[in-house]
């Protein structure tokens, strides 16, 4: 249904003729529809409703209605005033909701406007009429959207920033298995009469259905299963769909009601599930008609790991109060927003591959514009919609001055910025994404806060106008496609600069806009240019320096860019001098490489302009000072109660850090009145920051009042992190990120951004100043599109940077450290051509700069304002880039290649150049290769025969023109071979530690050396060189007192008009003398390390650098948990800076775990980072701490390394004032000094190596012969070998003991490592599994407290009775334990036991400690783990461990062992009893959503399958079955059970499985083998089914425990045990006594047993699970277990837990008669009356509908019939239901059993012989609680009925099955618009006859034989009661001539009257004319007796 409102019109003309009489006409799909006229106005106010019928077919896009307004013209044709065509694309998404249509302008017939406006409201769909407050949030559907004033979907709750509620778990967004359930319980109060209601749930594109049901409340009980893959993201936004249709209607309106829920916000309900809930059905397309039922429904969405809660049935469904759990639809409609983005400018836009075409342009001599190779256009999108702009071709910087509208109700804003491409497709420049959650608030991030007054928190979506920046790939355009073009789509980081976009969005409520796209008039286009004034930013970087270098090249440099400003290779930018020198990377000695910066530190200077934004960054600079804070001191608390500090010291730091909160959110935030570019998003968000703070500061003050355990503050806490960094970002952001860039051989190689606002200064306070404004801090470059996942870095920069306004440059004096020097520099090069000289040099000038093609002169460098030369010029080699290849290295291998040269076929000859170096370029021979001073030889040359080569070290290749070398080279020699070569190599080894030429080796001239122009330099001359060159430098230094701030003013200073100074100039800091340092960092051990090794562990060593030195550890073999124990001594460390500085912000310590290999390269393992602690009195008595940092490698923890560091100032230079060395071990490892290590106490372990289970074989071959190794502490120990696995499993000895050192600290206590080994023949040991134990504390214990050891048990025999009590079953103890008391009988009554009954494994109930007491199960391990994928698990060890304190006094007595008197460790065999009861909510496997589930158990070898028992088309199967096996444990300790679902035809499918170990239960200290019983019982349900009595049973708990045995008196009524006194009244007073209790003595001891926490008589809940989907529930078992050792005798008899069976009985059912029946029919006399029959079935039974003999003819609803309805059902009395078992469809193979509660429907109908039956009322009666009838039909009315929907026990009721039988009149009713009447009554007698009673009292149906019981005679109906149309006769008799008797007797008389009067005056004598007019007179006369 299409409504439209048509409300009013304004400003219509007035015509020459006078005021119009306007009427609206709505023209939808040609269909025509007007409302009334309205006289006289021209502002007619029309209000009325049109409705058009879509007739099921939904709204398209192209949809659209046509508004015309025309004036009324009683005669001729109405005039035309306008018209106007209104779009309903925005409907299309079938979504409810209500669009208004405001002030749409009518168009004239020439389409031109007529400045009349019409308003319109279109409603497609709603959902009621409901006010609802759209600043609160409704609890369960009705709920706020996260803009204000615009409510959500429904049944979407509003996304929050911070809504406090229990966190769970953090899902990834990637694809994963969820599982959606929707449980249809039940429904109530459904319209309609005589309905078929059936329920269809649609999620995720898969529909289900439940079964067809009747009448208005029927009963459903089915689940559906929904197993979806999807992300998170996609998967909450989707809906569960719940529909309520009528089956027995064919028509379109068969649907009844419907429901929508979004599956996110089933999620985010506690538990993930809403649990038994009512939804109120609506009507989609007529939401004011109100409720259309209730449906009661269970959802649950269980992601992987989620387990679904329990449901928890009410116990009295019947009277569940459905207002108060009820689930509303949100009753709303949407209300639309218009965005309106304004879209100005960009600026900056990179070329794109345009620049093809005007490269073929510049080939034929045409002008080319570099600058503007791009033709750019905006697209912005949003919801899936788009608008772009127009084209600007060939501009950078374009203007377009548009503005697009677009109605929208989603929450999620993308903008993107795209280039078109005139040769190919279009190509991105980049994407940049707003999101509204950033730029508009709800208000609900404040939490508590309330709004009064004026006072709002949250506002609608607002944006600038405001610069967007735009990052994506390089900016360097090439003629090859862009491998790094996702970036400019949004895919990853963006890692370059690529323009930016100013815009602005504005947001307003309920206004449609005209145009999509039009321009931005120009007073609007001057508003925002206010927002691009500029001002002036200088940044200064000075680079410290680059360590941690791994591929070494060419020589590197750092590029600093901002922005546009300082891009070195885009050459639409200004140039700058944005760039290091050149300088190549020297090794540290040990494994990485550095920059040799020296004392001389790069200095890059920028200035650039941007919008001053300072008002938005300083916010951000203090919002993230105090979140910095916070985190700091959440860290140390949380170290504080992992390190188990003292409840004062904790105490103290909580307070602590409530009090620093409270003053840091109690800080002065700026005010931004009379700031520049403030928009008004920077309000609403300082207001939102405001609110936010203020409740912050509520909640920590109520904390510091209230809490009393800091450890439960940790979530509030971090709830107030979580506010912080959500109010901290900035969406309005205009200055772009500085990037650094390094690059090599012109490439950029890596990069690394940092957030402008970080280095910003800020004259507003130091708080608001960036983090690391003037401060170094380390920066890890990143590979572009790094594909090693971070286990290379490019390399460490410690980097300061300063980036403020050019206005506040002075204060960078206050941040500048050293001095700063900068140098105009040039190059001299000369060439020799016989000699030195000019002549030579092709293409290069005498004086140029450093590539040699710019020509300079030295009187062309004059110096900027503001400086003045200091000093002349002079040679200053540049030795940064002259370091040889051996610079750093101790030993080093020179090399040459050898080469020989033919034709093919021919002999091998010298070439011109027979030496030359790898790459093939020409090299001095070997024997001009002098020993460098410093070296000296140890060796001689030879060549390499270690590579692929033949036996004389040759290898071959083809040198292929242009090439000068062949590509590839083999080691066998070919015909068509050319070239070869061999490689002569020598190796030399250093004198001294002199690491550079000293002045006087060097050449005094300065010059650098190549052998042609454009190879790499060397200090020293070849006989190959042929070129030279040296650099000339001129110190200059600031003049006045500018201090550094000097430094800026060098930017862009011109000295002559081909000479730019900047990028002439270098710039560096240097300082006259750097601080000497020594650090030593203390590396103990790592845990948790990766295996990357084929036999399960790692070689792990480590590689440490701080600076520009590196040291390494010892490699340790095979483990995952290395202990080092080393220490790395850094001697003469120089750092350059003020040492406070470094105290405050030190450099870390980079620690790169590596995995050694002897083939191949060393595996990247993970990288640790350690903060130094600084000491600059290395005198002072502090001591670093050691504490666990994790390692990372690609964001993920890969293990943690216990390390710390120091850094001491070295003011001595003999170290004379340092700590002295610490111990060494070996020749030359240092070990960690005391004081550092932790503390260490001698500690027993003893180990309970009890065996092995489940081994996998290794190599092919099973594990057959393996023993243990134990190591902990760098001890070790081994077990005995194990002869035969697979005969007995257990080790021999089962306990090893070992002394070892343990840290006295928890947090420093080594793993305890468990590795596995085979004894295979020929001596072969390998490890076949390993096990790595973290945790020690829950393993210690005190070894004098108390003895906790499994004793031996003795035999004993129970004599049982085999007295029964038949009446109760163990069914009733099972339900009364669960609480369906209605479903047990009196069996509570009769005093008998109930069972626990958990919700849980028995494993994983808290008190029985998972049932490893007496040993744990731990999963060994084995292979190489790979990335992403768990460890494989290739078996299990059992065992346990003692650890305690050992004495070092060898005169203390050792405590006493802890594992003692064990169980006998052979082989016993046992009777295991596995009870089924049930299963719960099983995943289904048929098409029809159902499943035939059967058990399958395995025990070993032994399998059960119980497949003819299948329970068919259920998913809550009730089985009741008991098995019963032997087994030998511990060789078959896995009892596996499964359920499968049987399929006829195809192989059957399983279910799930769940695995219980019978082991763990037999040698469990808590009993849990066999539950003990509340009673002892020697017969009945509950007989005793143990092997020993209680007394004997604590007998052995007494041994067990090391207690004294119990003593008995009194004749048993008195106990004494462990100390205490007991006595059997205490346990039995006031307590009902069954005949079954056996003797007093043993009732006592159980009693006493119970209160020892053992195992009580149970069922447990076990999850199953599937190897489809592992993670995921596939439903659950109740069950139990019970396991008798044979060697202690025949256990007691088993429970009869088969199901309970039906009895039968037969409901008789008369019915006598009827009253006052709706009379529904008229006779063809008139009369009214109905042909009366009465229909009748039992719920469930609908196929055996038994109908009365028709009383026709009935006038007064009287009705006599006499009757007999005879329904035979089966009958549950203790469960009082019904069970029904029939095929649910004709192609079913099996029976299908409901229980449904017994219920008898009868219904009154008229009969109709040529069209159908019609109903005319019903009456349901429960037979559990049937409504008396009343004694007479007068007495008989509504008020016997329950009120509608109230409780249907609330009248006078009994149970027909205790009455037997009732006799009276009972009320039928009849719905009638929304409201029940009363249609009829019937008088009838109900009984209900046993089966042995059928047999005994038979009597047929209707009035067939046997007619007994009692005998029914014949109706007493009256005489008219006949089918008319059989009966002529008696039609003619009973109905005509009682109708009109008296008119077929005056007719008679009338005829003979007249031929009386005929015939008498024919007779009469007259004459001839008179007996003609007497004639005459006489036909007129009967004419007229006749008419009359």
């Amino acid at each position: 249904m299409l409504r439209i409102i048509v409300e009013s019109a304004s400003n219509l003309p007035d015509s020459t003729f006078g005021t119009p009489d306007p009427i609206a006409t709505i023209i939808f799909k040609g269909e025509k529809k007007k409302t009334q006229s309205v006289n006289n106005n021209l502002n007619p106010v029309w209000d009325e409703k049109i409705e058009f019928d879509l007739k099921g077919v939904p709204l398209d896009s192209s949809s659209s209605i046509q508004a015309v307004v025309k004036d009324y013209e009683t005669i001729g044709q109405n005039k035309f005033l306008g018209s106007a065509n209104i779009s309903l694309r925005e409907l299309a998404s079938g979504q409810a909701r209500t669009t208004p249509f405001k002030n749409v302008p009518l168009l004239s017939e020439k389409k031109q406007p007529t400045g009349v406006r019409i308003i319109n409201c279109i409603c497609p769909l709603f959902y009621g009429d409901e006010d609802v407050d759209e600043d609160e949030d409704a609890d369960d559907g009705a709920v706020a959207g996260n803009i204000p004033g615009v409510p959500a979907q429904p049944g979407v709750p509003p996304t929050r920033r911070f809504k406090k509620r229990k966190k769970s778990k953090i899902l990834s967004n990637k694809p994963q298995d969820f599982q959606i359930r929707v449980r249809v319980i039940a429904a109530r109060q459904l319209p309609g009469n005589n309905i078929k209601p059936v329920v269809k749930v649609s999620v995720c594109n898969q529909t289900h259905r439940t079964r067809i049901r009747r009448g208005n409340n029927p009963h459903f009980d089915e689940i559906f299963f929904y197993n979806v893959t999807q992300s998170p993201a996609e998967l909450f936004d989707d809906t569960i769909q719940i529909r309520v249709y009528n089956s027995y209607s064919l028509r379109s309106d068969s649907q009844i009601g419907e429901f929508k829920l979004d599956i996110g916000y089933v999620y985010d309900e506690p538990g993930h599930a809403v649990m038994r809930k009512w939804l109120l059905l609506h009507d989609p397309e007529e939401i004011s008609s109100g409720s259309k039922g209730y449906l009661k429904v269970s959802l649950f969405v269980l992601a992987t790991g989620d387990e679904a809660p329990a449901e928890k049935k009410e116990l009295d469904e019947e009277n569940d109060d459905v207002e108060s759990n009820l689930l509303l639809p949100a009753g709303l409609t949407l209300r639309w927003l218009t965005f309106i983005l304004k879209i100005y400018r960009a600026e900056d836009i990179p070329q794109m591959d345009d620049a093809f075409a005007q490269t073929i342009k510049s080939i034929f001599g045409a002008e080319s514009d570099k600058k503007n190779l791009v033709d750019p256009y905006v697209e912005v999108g949003f919801a899936g919609k788009k608008i772009c702009t127009k084209i600007i071709e060939k501009n950078a910087n374009p203007e377009w001055n548009q503005v697009g509208y677009e109605l929208c109700h989603l929450f999620c804003y993308v903008e993107c910025v795209s280039c078109r491409d005139r040769m190919t497709r279009n190509d991105a420049i980049g994407t940049a994404f707003m999101f509204l959650s950033k730029i508009a608030s709800s208000g609900g991030e404040v939490e508590g806060w309330s709004k009064t007054g004026d006072e709002e928190v949250g506002f609608l979506p607002a944006f600038g106008p405001c610069y967007v920046n735009v990052y994506g790939s390089p900016r360097e355009f090439t003629g090859f496609a862009d491998p790094y073009e996702d970036l400019n789509y949004g895919k990853g980081e963006g890692m370059s600069y690529r323009g930016r976009l100013l815009i602005e969005l504005i947001t307003k409520l309920d206004e449609a806009p005209e145009n999509k796209l039009e321009e931005i008039p120009s007073d609007d286009v001057l508003v925002a240019q206010k927002y691009q004034r500029r001002r002036k930013y200088n940044l200064c970087a000075v680079f410290y320096s680059a360590t941690m270098q791994q591929e070494v090249g060419d020589a590197i440099q750092f590029e600093v860019s901002i922005g546009n400003y300082g891009n070195k290779f885009d050459k639409t930018c200004r140039p700058l001098a944005s760039t290091t020198q050149y300088s190549r990377a020297v090794f540290d000695g040990n494994y990485y490489y550095f920059l040799p910066w020296a004392d001389s530190k790069p200095v890059i200077t920028l200035t650039s302009f941007w919008e001053d934004i300072s008002h938005r960054l300083d916010f951000v600079n203090i919002l993230r000072n105090i979140i910095d804070r916070l985190e700091n001191s959440l860290t140390m608390l949380k170290t504080a109660i992992q390190a188990k500090c003292n409840d004062l010291l904790v105490a103290e730091i909580w307070l602590k850090l409530v009090e620093q909160v409270i003053e840091d959110c109690s800080c002065f935030l700026p005010d931004l009145q009379g700031k520049p570019n403030v928009t008004l998003l920077d309000f609403q968000i300082l207001n939102l920051r405001k609110k936010a703070m203020e409740s912050i500061i509520q909640s920590a003050n109520f904390l510091k009042m209230n809490a009393e355990n800091p450890k439960e503050t940790l979530v509030d806490i971090e709830d107030w992190l979580e506010r912080l960094r959500s109010v901290a970002e900035e969406p309005q952001n205009s200055m772009p990120d500085v990037i650094i860039w390094m690059i090599c051989d012109e490439k950029r190689v890596a990069y690394a951004r940092i957030p402008a606002h970080e280095v910003l200064y800020s004259s507003a306070s130091d708080k608001a100043c960036g983090k690391y404004c003037g401060k170094t801090q380390t920066i890890f470059l990143k590979y572009v599109k790094d594909k090693s996942k971070g286990a290379k870095i490019p390399t460490q920069l410690h980097v300061r940077i300063w980036l403020g306004l050019a206005a506040l440059e002075s204060k960078f004096n206050s941040f500048a450290e050293g001095r700063f020097s900068v140098f105009a520099e040039l190059y001299e090069n000369q060439a020799q051509v016989g000699k030195w000289g000019t002549t030579g040099l092709v293409g290069r000038h005498k004086f140029s700069d450093v590539t040699g093609k710019i020509k300079l002169k030295k009187e062309s460098f004059l110096p900027p304002k503001g400086w003045e030369w200091e000093g002349d010029w002079i040679v200053d080699p540049q030795t940064s880039m002259l370091t040889e290849a051996d610079a750093g290295h101790t030993e080093f291998i020179d090399e040459v290649y050898e080469n020989e040269s033919r034709y093919p076929g021919t002999e091998w000859k010298l070439p011109e150049e027979p030496y030359a170096d790898v790459n093939g370029e020409k090299s001095v021979a070997k024997e001009e290769i002098e020993c460098p001073p410093g070296w000296k030889w140890i060796s001689r040359w030879e060549y390499d025969v270690n590579r692929a080569v033949d036996e004389q070290g040759w290898e071959y290749g083809i040198k292929i023109p242009p090439d000068d070398c062949p590509k590839s080279w083999v080691s066998t020699e070919k015909m068509y071979h050319t070239q070869k070569r061999r490689r002569w190599v020598r190796r030399r080894k250093r004198e001294s530690q002199q690491t550079a030429l000293s002045k006087s080796e060097s050449d005094s001239e300065g010059w650098e050396y190549a052998s042609l122009i454009g190879w790499n330099f060397h200090l020293k001359q070849r006989r190959s060189d042929t070129f030279r060159r040296r650099r000339w430098r001129r110190q200059m230094a600031p003049s006045g007192h500018l201090g550094a701030a000097a430094i800026f003013k060098l930017e862009g200073a011109l000295v002559s008009e081909s000479v730019r100074f900047s990028p002439k100039t270098k710039r560096v800091i240097s300082s006259e003398r750097p601080s000497i340092y020594h650090l030593r960092c203390y590396i103990y051990q790592a845990r948790g390390v990766v295996a990357m090794d084929k036999d399960s562990f790692s070689d792990p060593y480590a590689h440490v650098s701080f600076l520009h030195q590196s040291k390494s550890t010892e490699v340790i073999k095979s483990t995952l948990n290395p202990t080092w124990d080393q220490s790395l001594i850094f001697n003469d460390i120089d750092i350059y800076g003020d040492p406070q500085d470094l105290v405050r912000n030190p450099p870390n310590v980079i620690i790169e775990i590596f995995d050694e290999d002897q083939v191949g390269k060393d595996e990247f393992l993970g990288r640790c980072i350690c903060p130094p602690m600084v000491k600059l009195n290395p005198n002072v008595d502090e001591t670093p701490k050691l504490l666990w940092y994790p390692i990372k490698t690609g964001g993920k923890n890969i293990g943690e390394l216990l390390v710390s560091a120091e850094l001491m100032l070295k003011d001595k230079p003999d170290g004379s004032n340092l700590p002295i060395l610490p111990p060494v071990r070996g020749a030359s490892l240092y070990m960690v000094p005391h004081g550092i290590r932790p503390v260490v106490q001698l500690t027993g372990v003893e180990i309970l190596t009890w065996g092995l289970r489940n081994m996998k074989s290794y190599q092919l071959a099973s594990v057959s012969s393996p023993s243990l190794i134990v190591e902990c502490g760098g001890e070790c120990v081994e077990s005995a070998v194990i002869k035969n696995l697979k005969k007995n499993p257990n080790f021999p000895c089962s306990v090893l003991f070992m002394k070892v050192l343990l840290p006295k600290e928890e947090m420093y206590a080594p793993p305890i490592i468990i590795k596995v080994i085979d004894h295979r023949p020929f001596g072969r040991k390998p490890v076949v599994g390993q096990c790595t134990i973290y945790s020690l504390q829950k393993y210690r214990s005190d070894p004098f407290a108390q003895k906790e050891t499994v004793g031996t048990q003795s035999k004993g025999i129970v004599h049982y009775s085999s007295k029964q009590d038949e009446s109760i079953d163990w069914w009733s103890k099972f339900y009364a334990s669960i609480g369906e008391l209605d479903r047990c009988g009196g069996y509570l009554q009769k005093g008998y036991d109930t069972l626990k009954v958990y919700d849980k494994e028995l494993e994983n109930v808290p008190e029985f400690k998972g049932l490893t007491d007496f040993c744990n199960t731990f999963q060994l391990f084995r292979g190489k783990q790979e990335d992403d994928e768990d460890p494989s698990v290739v078996g299990e060890f059992k065992g346990s461990f003692k650890i305690y304190p050992l004495s070092d006094d060898p005169s203390v007595e050792q405590p006493p062992r802890q594992f003692c008197e064990l169980p006998d460790s052979v082989p016993q065999e046992c009777i295991v009893r596995i009870y089924i009861i049930r299963a719960i909510d099983l995943q289904p496997k048929d098409n029809n959503g159902k499943c035939d589930p059967y058990v399958k158990i395995s025990l070993g070898k032994k399998v059960i399958e119980d497949r003819d028992n299948y329970i068919p088309n259920t998913l809550t199967p009730l089985f009741g079955r008991m098995f019963e096996l032997t087994c030998i444990l511990p060789t078959e300790k896995d009892l596996k059970i499964a359920l499968y679902d049987f399929d006829l035809m195809t192989r059957d499918e399983k279910v799930g499985e769940t695995v219980i170990d019978l082991e763990n239960r037999l040698l469990s200290r808590f009993a849990s083998y066999c539950g003990l019983p509340q009673s002892y019982c020697m017969s009945g349900v509950n007989t005793w089914r143990d092997q020993l009595k209680p007394s004997q049973l604590l007998q052995n708990l007494a041994k067990m425990r090391g207690v004294s045995p119990p003593v008995v008196s009194d004749n048993g009524k008195k106990l004494q045990y462990n100390g205490q006194e007991y006595t059997l009244s205490e346990f039995e007073n006031n307590q009902p006594l069954n005949d079954h209790l056996g003797p007093q003595g043993e009732r006592l001891a159980l009693h006493v047993l119970r209160l020892q926490g053992l195992v009580p008589e149970h069922t447990e809940m076990r999850t199953l699970f599937s190897s489809f989907q592992p993670n995921l529930p596939q439903g659950k078992l109740q069950m139990w277990v019970d396991i008798f050792p044979k060697s202690l005798g025949p256990p007691g008899p088993p429970f009869d837990i088969t199901p309970r069976k039906p009895k039968k009985n037969v409901l008789r059912c008369i019915i006598w008669n009827t009253s006052d029946v709706i009379l529904d029919e008229k006779s063809i006399t008139g009369e009214e009356m109905s042909d009366v029959y009465i229909k009748g079935w039992m719920a469930g039974l609908e196929d055996q509908k038994q109908k009365t003999d028709v009383h026709y003819r009935s006038m007064g609803g009287e009705g006599n019939f006499n009757w007999r309805f005879v329904f035979p059902f089966e009958f549950l009395p203790a469960e009082q239901l019904c069970v029904v078992s029939k095929k649910e469809h004709f192609w079913s193979l099996d029976n299908t059993e409901f229980r449904i509660p017994p219920k008898l429907i009868l219904q009154i109908w008229d009969n109709d012989k040529f069209s159908m039956d019609d109903y005319l009322g019903a009456i349901e009666l429960d037979l559990n609680s049937t409504i008396s009838p009343a004694k007479t039909a007068k007495g008989c009315n509504l008020s016997m009925l329950p009120e509608k929907g109230g409780d249907p026990k609330a009248g006078k009721t009994a149970s027909l099955f205790s009455q037997k039988s009732m006799r009276g009149w009972w009320p039928c009713t009849q719905e009638k618009d929304g409201k029940r009447i009363l249609a009829g009554k019937i008088e009838m007698s109900l009984e209900i006859v046993s089966e042995q009673e059928v047999e005994e009292r038979p009597a047929g149906k209707g009035r067939d034989e046997p007619n007994m019981n009692p005998k029914l005679e014949l109706p007493n109906r009256p005489a008219t009661s006949f089918l008319w149309f059989t009966s002529p006769c008696k039609t003619m008799k009973y109905i005509i001539w009682r109708r009109f008797k008296w008119v077929f007797i005056g007719l008679i008389i009338l005829i003979f009257v007249v031929l009386f009067l005929a015939i008498f005056f024919y007779s009469l004598p007259v004459s001839r004319e008179t007996e003609k007019q007497l004639s005459s007179s006489f036909f007129v006369y009967v004419l007229f007796i006749l008419s009359s």
